[in-house]
Protein backbone atom coordinates (compact mmCIF):
# COMPACT_ATOMS: atom_id res chain seq x y z
CA UNK A 1 0.00 0.00 0.00
CA UNK A 2 1.12 3.77 -0.73
CA UNK A 3 -0.63 6.53 0.09
CA UNK A 4 -2.89 6.36 -3.39
CA UNK A 5 -3.17 2.71 -4.26
CA UNK A 6 -4.24 -0.25 -1.78
CA UNK A 7 -3.58 -4.05 -2.67
CA UNK A 8 -6.90 -6.56 -2.50
CA UNK A 9 -6.16 -10.56 -2.69
CA UNK A 10 -9.44 -10.98 -2.94
CA UNK A 11 -12.84 -10.13 -4.42
CA UNK A 12 -13.94 -10.38 -0.92
CA UNK A 13 -12.09 -7.29 0.18
CA UNK A 14 -13.73 -5.19 -2.12
CA UNK A 15 -16.59 -2.88 -0.28
CA UNK A 16 -20.08 -3.80 -1.06
CA UNK A 17 -20.23 -0.11 -3.30
CA UNK A 18 -16.95 -1.46 -5.02
CA UNK A 19 -18.30 -5.12 -6.01
CA UNK A 20 -22.09 -3.54 -7.17
CA UNK A 21 -20.17 -1.19 -9.78
CA UNK A 22 -17.77 -3.92 -10.76
CA UNK A 23 -21.04 -5.78 -11.67
CA UNK A 24 -22.51 -3.36 -13.73
CA UNK A 25 -19.11 -3.06 -15.41
CA UNK A 26 -18.88 -6.61 -16.19
CA UNK A 27 -22.80 -7.08 -17.00
CA UNK A 28 -21.81 -4.11 -19.41
CA UNK A 29 -18.93 -6.43 -21.17
CA UNK A 30 -21.63 -8.15 -23.65
CA UNK A 31 -21.82 -4.78 -24.97
CA UNK A 32 -18.06 -4.62 -26.20
CA UNK A 33 -17.55 -4.19 -29.80
CA UNK A 34 -13.91 -5.98 -29.95
CA UNK A 35 -13.99 -7.99 -33.52
CA UNK A 36 -10.00 -7.48 -33.79
CA UNK A 37 -8.68 -8.08 -30.72
CA UNK A 38 -10.98 -10.01 -28.76
CA UNK A 39 -10.48 -7.81 -25.66
CA UNK A 40 -13.49 -6.96 -24.27
CA UNK A 41 -12.85 -4.04 -21.32
CA UNK A 42 -15.89 -2.43 -19.44
CA UNK A 43 -15.96 0.29 -17.55
CA UNK A 44 -18.55 1.69 -14.86
CA UNK A 45 -18.94 4.91 -13.31
CA UNK A 46 -20.79 5.84 -9.99
CA UNK A 47 -21.88 9.43 -9.67
CA UNK A 48 -22.41 11.24 -6.80
CA UNK A 49 -26.44 11.15 -7.13
CA UNK A 50 -25.75 7.05 -7.56
CA UNK A 51 -26.64 6.96 -10.74
CA UNK A 52 -24.25 4.24 -12.62
CA UNK A 53 -22.83 5.48 -16.05
CA UNK A 54 -21.24 2.52 -18.21
CA UNK A 55 -18.64 2.49 -21.02
CA UNK A 56 -16.92 -0.50 -23.24
CA UNK A 57 -14.14 -0.78 -25.65
CA UNK A 58 -15.34 0.27 -29.53
CA UNK A 59 -12.69 -0.80 -31.98
CA UNK A 60 -13.22 0.13 -35.20
CA UNK A 61 -10.69 -1.12 -38.27
CA UNK A 62 -8.94 1.98 -38.63
CA UNK A 63 -7.47 1.81 -35.01
CA UNK A 64 -6.99 5.21 -33.93
CA UNK A 65 -11.06 5.44 -34.45
CA UNK A 66 -11.54 3.17 -31.82
CA UNK A 67 -12.38 4.18 -28.26
CA UNK A 68 -11.59 3.07 -24.51
CA UNK A 69 -14.30 1.74 -22.50
CA UNK A 70 -12.76 4.45 -19.36
CA UNK A 71 -13.76 7.32 -22.34
CA UNK A 72 -16.78 5.96 -23.29
CA UNK A 73 -17.96 6.17 -20.07
CA UNK A 74 -16.35 9.27 -19.24
CA UNK A 75 -17.57 11.17 -22.01
CA UNK A 76 -21.26 9.59 -21.74
CA UNK A 77 -20.89 10.99 -18.10
CA UNK A 78 -20.43 14.45 -19.47
CA UNK A 79 -22.85 14.12 -22.08
CA UNK A 80 -25.73 12.81 -19.99
CA UNK A 81 -25.18 14.38 -16.11
CA UNK A 82 -22.86 17.16 -16.65
CA UNK A 83 -23.32 18.93 -13.72
CA UNK A 84 -22.80 15.40 -11.40
CA UNK A 85 -19.91 14.54 -10.30
CA UNK A 86 -18.35 10.93 -10.29
CA UNK A 87 -17.23 9.08 -7.13
CA UNK A 88 -15.80 5.94 -8.28
CA UNK A 89 -15.11 4.30 -11.54
CA UNK A 90 -14.47 0.28 -11.76
CA UNK A 91 -13.16 -0.88 -14.66
CA UNK A 92 -12.61 -5.17 -15.51
CA UNK A 93 -12.27 -7.00 -18.51
CA UNK A 94 -12.85 -10.06 -20.52
CA UNK A 95 -9.88 -11.55 -23.51
CA UNK A 96 -10.49 -14.86 -25.13
CA UNK A 97 -6.97 -15.40 -25.40
CA UNK A 98 -6.59 -18.53 -22.70
CA UNK A 99 -3.15 -17.06 -21.38
CA UNK A 100 -4.66 -13.76 -20.13
CA UNK A 101 -3.83 -13.65 -16.56
CA UNK A 102 -3.18 -9.96 -16.21
CA UNK A 103 -5.47 -7.08 -14.94
CA UNK A 104 -5.52 -3.91 -16.99
CA UNK A 105 -5.27 -0.16 -16.30
CA UNK A 106 -6.00 2.82 -18.34
CA UNK A 107 -3.82 3.88 -21.11
CA UNK A 108 -2.02 7.29 -21.16
CA UNK A 109 -5.38 8.67 -23.02
CA UNK A 110 -7.82 7.49 -20.93
CA UNK A 111 -5.89 9.09 -18.16
CA UNK A 112 -5.27 12.43 -19.03
CA UNK A 113 -9.18 12.39 -19.87
CA UNK A 114 -9.46 10.94 -16.09
CA UNK A 115 -7.74 14.32 -15.23
CA UNK A 116 -10.08 16.83 -17.68
CA UNK A 117 -12.78 15.16 -15.59
CA UNK A 118 -11.08 15.92 -12.06
CA UNK A 119 -10.33 19.56 -13.17
CA UNK A 120 -14.13 19.59 -14.61
CA UNK A 121 -15.40 18.53 -11.28
CA UNK A 122 -13.00 20.09 -8.98
CA UNK A 123 -12.28 16.80 -7.22
CA UNK A 124 -10.48 13.33 -7.54
CA UNK A 125 -12.57 10.25 -7.54
CA UNK A 126 -11.17 7.17 -6.97
CA UNK A 127 -10.83 3.48 -8.98
CA UNK A 128 -11.01 -0.05 -8.93
CA UNK A 129 -9.06 -2.33 -11.29
CA UNK A 130 -7.93 -5.90 -11.89
CA UNK A 131 -4.46 -6.68 -11.58
CA UNK A 132 -4.26 -10.51 -12.00
CA UNK A 133 -7.93 -12.65 -12.17
CA UNK A 134 -8.34 -12.00 -8.27
CA UNK A 135 -6.09 -9.00 -7.08
CA UNK A 136 -7.43 -5.97 -7.23
CA UNK A 137 -6.31 -2.76 -6.78
CA UNK A 138 -8.00 0.23 -4.92
CA UNK A 139 -6.65 3.53 -6.50
CA UNK A 140 -7.97 6.37 -4.00
CA UNK A 141 -6.82 9.32 -6.18
CA UNK A 142 -7.36 9.10 -9.62
CA UNK A 143 -5.22 11.62 -10.01
CA UNK A 144 -2.22 9.51 -9.19
CA UNK A 145 -2.36 7.40 -12.59
CA UNK A 146 -1.07 10.35 -14.03
CA UNK A 147 1.25 12.93 -11.51
CA UNK A 148 2.35 14.76 -14.70
CA UNK A 149 -0.79 15.08 -17.02
CA UNK A 150 -1.66 17.89 -18.15
CA UNK A 151 -3.36 20.77 -16.38
CA UNK A 152 -5.64 23.80 -17.26
CA UNK A 153 -1.83 25.77 -15.90
CA UNK A 154 0.42 24.50 -18.08
CA UNK A 155 -1.54 24.99 -21.38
Amino acid sequence: MTDNFIILHHRSKLTDEENELLAAAEAALENAYAPYSHFRVAAALLMEDGTIITGVNQENAAYPAGLCAERVALYRAGAELPNVKINRMAITFRSDREDSTEGISPCGGCRQVMMEFIHRQNQSFALIMPLTNDTWLRVLNAEALLPFGFRTKTL
